[in-house]
């Protein structure tokens, strides 16, 4: 019965992964052929991914999103493991109103948070009126929901006031026993919460469309402007796009392997 249960498990993965990765595989095809016609493609070639690897401005939006994503994500992260840190030692009643400020971009995302922080940073005289510096904020309340629930979610798992607790008892400062103690616990959480976040920011078109333009250029609106000029070197940007955070991810994963073997 075991085994039965066993291969039904495996037979229903696969195909649940063959499902997933069919868009992935049509684009991937649609990139090295000419012509799709009659559900049959023809011939073959690798003009698009010659193109898209001798443009120096596909490789610099590239590098754009990366420098995106990390900058938002680990600022994003500090801030929270900042507050997250009041929220158990000093008073957890703060929790409640912080996990309301945190979901509150859920409502604000793509036209809408874009124009809300044009509007409000664009006629100031301050460095905030920076479009970039507008673009990497914005990423970090894009992610704010996402990074906070998976911390949130650990830090529950672990009882981290109870730790805190006990490592006071022996005489541990808060803070030294927040950094040495609470985090190395809920490291995992983060890397989750991190990689989801990664995704979102590679994955977003509107924000940075709609706050810098052309004027920093990141990935999605690199592809959304070749898209007017030929649907397979988009369909092998596309595929460039997934191999890229497919790689991130499994760096990220590597390192958390390392980890957990030291």
């Amino acid at each position: 019965m075991t085994r039965n249960n066993s291969l039904l498990s495996k037979i229903f993965l696969i195909i649940l992964s063959c499902y997933l990765l069919l868009p992935f595989v049509v684009t991937l095809v649609y990139s090295v052929f000419m012509e799709w016609t009659n559900g049959i493609p023809s011939g073959f070639t690798l003009r698009n991914y010659t193109l898209l690897f001798s443009d120096i401005e596909f490789w610099l939006s590239i590098g754009r999103t990366i420098l995106l994503c990390t900058v938002s994500v680990l600022f994003t992260i500090i801030i929270l493991l900042l507050a997250m840190y009041v929220v158990v030692v000093e008073n957890n009643k703060l929790g409640n109103y912080m996990q309301f400020i945190c979901m509150i971009p859920y409502a604000l995302q793509g036209v809408i948070l874009s124009i809300s922080v044009i509007s409000l940073y664009s006629t100031s005289e301050s460095i905030l009126s920076n479009r970039i510096l507008m673009l990497f904020g914005a990423y970090s309340i894009l992610v704010l929901p996402y990074i906070y629930q998976g911390i949130r979610n650990c830090m529950n798992s672990i009882d981290a006031k109870m730790l805190l607790e006990a490592a006071q008892m022996l005489g541990c400062n808060k803070f030294i026993a927040y950094i040495k103690i609470i985090l190395p616990n809920i490291i995992f959480g983060l890397l989750i919460s991190a990689l989801l976040a990664e995704s979102i920011v590679f994955g977003d078109f509107v924000l940075a469309n709609n706050i810098t333009g052309n004027n920093y250029q990141n990935v999605q609106v690199y592809l959304n402007k070749k898209m007017f000029t030929s649907s397979g070197l988009s369909s092998a940007i596309v595929v460039v796009i997934f191999f890229v955070v497919f790689a991130i991810t499994g760096f990220l994963l590597k390192l958390q392997n390392y980890r957990k073997k030291g």
